[in-house]
């Protein structure tokens, strides 16, 4: 399985330098970030992708002590589903 990497806005993973898999986050300013996109390419599905990949924003969250708005669907379902994160919330 690719590693996930990063780079400025964005976690991602590529194979063969073709992004399969990405999270994408903007800054709203006040020390908010937006959770903009999540993508997982169909071959990479059902193996926990996306939540890795959320799981390394939150992290970044954390660290630099961000706020998160949860633009896109599957934040929203992520932080639904995990109230222990919903501290980051804006």
């Amino acid at each position: 399985m690719p590693e996930i990497r990063s780079e400025n806005g964005r976690f991602f993973m590529e194979d063969q330098g073709q992004t399969v898999a990405e999270i994408t986050f903007s800054s709203l300013g006040d020390n908010v970030i937006s959770i903009d996109h999540t993508f997982v390419s169909p071959q990479l599905r059902g193996k926990g992708i996306a939540e890795q990949l959320i799981r390394k924003v939150i992290e970044y969250a954390r660290e630099e002590n961000l706020k998160i708005n949860p633009t896109c669907s599957y934040a929203g379902y992520h932080f639904d589903k995990f109230p222990e994160d919903r501290d980051l919330l804006n």
